[in-house]
């Protein structure tokens, strides 16, 4: 389990997050939520111990992140960022291989992992092609493929942090992208994700963290975080909360 304890980030004299406890634990899905520069992807970085914390603690397993063997916890945890540059050409299975570094499990076992996580991002079809002719939502769904290479097939005790991975992708691809999250999810891997799409975090998240100016607004299943108090305190937006008709989680109309 990673674990998140009185987290506290300063950057010079600013507070960009406050008094932060939150839990990933094993077989859900964690949806971050917020306005723009609410401590979203702040949260993100120092989870993953890329970005340093003033006070409180970041642990996995009841050890601070930050004492273990980068090996060990690439093994763990792997980390989708908000944005992925590669300026070299290369090719999908190459880009996508890159998660398996950690690992020594031959190339036979890494060329089907490859495949198996092309497929789960719905970009089996890329593989072979350069990385550089793909459009930014193929590159998109090619990195997420990596870091779910990197600790496929999932399992209990691994991590996996997402920051926006829908961000470039048309309607069909994120629902796709975020029911290959959830499928994961299942297989027992813990999981967090960013995003702004209210609906499609009620639709596949297990738990929301609502954020406000770096602080928890909110914290808990989504039909007690996404009340229309908490959507017009946070986002300024009026809106009107439903209840899906066939699966039962909130759906959110603007006013």
């Amino acid at each position: 389990m990673l674990r998140a304890n009185n987290l506290l980030v300063r950057r010079g004299s600013r507070t960009v997050l406050a008094d932060i406890d939150i839990a990933l634990r094993p077989g859900e899905v964690l949806g971050v939520l917020g306005p723009n520069g609410a401590g979203k992807s702040t949260l993100l970085a120092a989870l993953c111990d890329e970005l340093p914390i003033s006070e409180g603690t970041v642990s996995l397993d009841e050890r601070k992140l930050a004492d273990w063997p980068g090996q060990a916890r690439a093994k763990r945890l792997a980390v989708l960022p908000q944005s992925s540059s590669l300026n070299f050409a290369f090719s999908v299975n190459e880009v996508v291989g890159m998660g398996r570094l950690p690992h020594a499990s031959g190339r036979v076992r890494d060329a089907q992992i490859v495949a198996e996580a092309l497929s789960a991002a719905d970009a089996l079809h890329l593989a072979g092609r350069s990385y550089l002719a793909l459009s930014g939502g193929e590159r998109q769904r090619v990195h997420l493929a990596r870091v779910l290479a990197q600790l496929w097939p999932g399992a209990e005790g691994q991590i996996l942090l997402l920051d926006e991975p829908t961000s470039m992708l048309d309607p069909l691809h994120q629902h796709t992208i975020l029911q290959a999250v959830r499928d994961f999810a299942g297989r027992g891997a813990a999981v967090l994700v960013i995003l702004h799409d209210l609906n499609l975090a009620a639709r596949y998240c297990d738990q929301l963290l609502l954020l406000q100016e770096g602080r928890m607004h909110a914290y808990g299943p989504p039909d007690q975080v996404l009340t229309a108090e908490a959507v017009q305190a946070v986002y300024g937006l009026q809106v009107l909360i439903h209840q899906h008709p066939e699966r039962g989680h909130p759906l959110i109309i603007a006013r």
